[in-house]
């Protein structure tokens, strides 16, 4: 069976991998540890995974533009998410990805969904993502 949700694509891309999820925000500022893809802030849910590769489901970033510095160190080294999805535009996370965009040809692919279709989702499932359409795979 397969559910599908209609995003809004805040940076465009097709991509498909493992959730992780959390209802909490995130920090990437001493959060996030770009040399490894870690989430470090050990108060959030995800404290000890690692989300590089995977698809990072988080309702949005919490702080200020350093999250769009360590998100676009862990670009740059390979440690980002594949792609991330909130529950509304996050500009911090869409000028990570712009500028990744221009400086390493890598942008990350960012969605918007609604709270009640974001409520759905869990870590590990298999989602693909596909012109704007979530497919989760059960």
């Amino acid at each position: 069976m397969e559910r599908i949700i209609q995003a809004k694509t805040v940076v465009a891309g097709n991509v498909d991998g493992i959730t992780l999820v959390s209802n909490e925000p995130l920090s990437f500022w001493g959060g996030y540890d770009w040399k490894t893809g870690e989430i470090i802030d050990r108060r959030h849910s995800l404290s000890g995974q690692i989300a590089a590769q995977r698809i990072l489901c988080i309702p949005f970033a919490r702080g200020s533009s350093t999250t769009t510095a360590v998100l676009l160190e862990a670009i740059r080294n390979k440690t980002a998410p594949a792609a991330i999805i909130t529950t509304e535009t996050d500009f911090f996370f869409a000028l990570a990805s712009v500028v990744a965009d221009v400086l390493y040809q890598t942008p990350i692919p960012l969605f918007a969904i609604a709270q009640s279709d974001f409520d759905a989702l869990a870590s590990e499932l298999f989602i693909l993502i596909q012109d704007g359409k979530i497919h989760i795979k059960a």
